[in-house]
């Protein structure tokens, strides 16, 4: 009787010890459930990044105030969701540093998706877009043939760059030069000056610098690369990206993007190429 007393104490201990086990547990997974909770939607302030020379996008108008279609985009964005909005110029350079010290919560500029799905959270995307190659119209330069032996300019860490270092590096490797400046305004001065006899960027740049230097300039017919502009968060942050998304959706469904894309008609922008519907 005593052998089988202690046996059922034993059983009742162990079973009393594994309950206080499987209750910690619990516990433990659910401070962790808790911790992991994504927030980032929980804002206060939309800090955007954006490339203060790369207009239609971002770049700064006639009295040095940020402007662009991307900003008109993240102002309307931030008011619908009764966020303050702060415009940051930055360094393309620290844009990963900036991001992910949470100086700024977001890149929205042309910000190319593809290729960078690794490093950030993005939104949908929004716009189509094109890598391409523009040099001066009496260059006698027509398609990628006639780069052989050419020094070519882009803008650093940009989509145009990994291209010609990824997919189309067979083609820069005809270059007598690839070479990087921290800003298409830049590039396309060296271009004009003769420095340099072509500019790889995106469609939007050469289509804004062909309007605005009529007759100088014209693109080769055949793009780089096709792409998407998305806008760009901290890694893991998908509540934000997924609050902006739904935002962006509303706002074509509403009209709001076409009047916004109509006011930046004079720098080749069109609502055919937006794609978030």
């Amino acid at each position: 009787m005593k052998k089988k007393f202690l046996t059922l104490l034993t059983f009742a201990c162990v079973a009393c010890l594994s309950a206080v086990i499987l209750m910690g547990c619990s516990s433990s997974g659910e401070e962790q459930a808790q911790t992991t909770e994504d927030t980032s939607a929980d804002i206060s302030t939309l800090i955007v990044g954006f490339d203060n020379s790369y207009p239609p996008y971002g770049f700064m108008d006639e009295n040095n105030e940020p402007t662009g279609f991307d900003l008109d985009l993240a102002a309307e964005v931030a008011e619908r969701n009764g966020w303050d909005i702060q415009l940051e110029a930055i360094d393309w350079d620290a844009k990963d540093a900036l991001l992910n010290q949470d100086s700024i919560n977001c890149i929205w500029n042309g910000f190319t998706m593809e290729g960078r799905e690794d490093d950030y959270t993005f939104s949908e995307p929004y716009m189509l877009n094109e890598q391409v190659v523009v040099v001066k119209s009496d260059s006698g330069i027509t398609d990628f043939a006639g780069l052989a032996d050419k020094t070519v300019v882009t803008q650093v860490d940009s989509a145009a760059l990994d291209v010609l270092e990824g997919d189309q590096a067979e083609l820069a490797g005809t270059f007598a030069e690839l070479q990087t400046l921290s800003d298409y305004n830049n590039a396309f001065m060296q271009l004009e000056s003769g420095m340099v006899d072509a500019v790889a960027c995106d469609l939007s740049i050469a289509q804004y610098q062909m309007s605005a230097n009529e007759g100088t300039y014209t693109m080769l017919e055949e793009p780089l690369s096709s792409e998407h502009y998305a806008v760009g968060f901290k890694k893991g942050n998908e509540a934000l990206a997924q609050k902006v998304t739904d935002t962006l959706k509303e706002m074509y469904e509403d009209g709001t993007v076409e009047e916004l894309i109509n006011k930046y008609a004079d720098y080749g922008m069109s609502i055919d190429n937006w794609v978030l519907k």
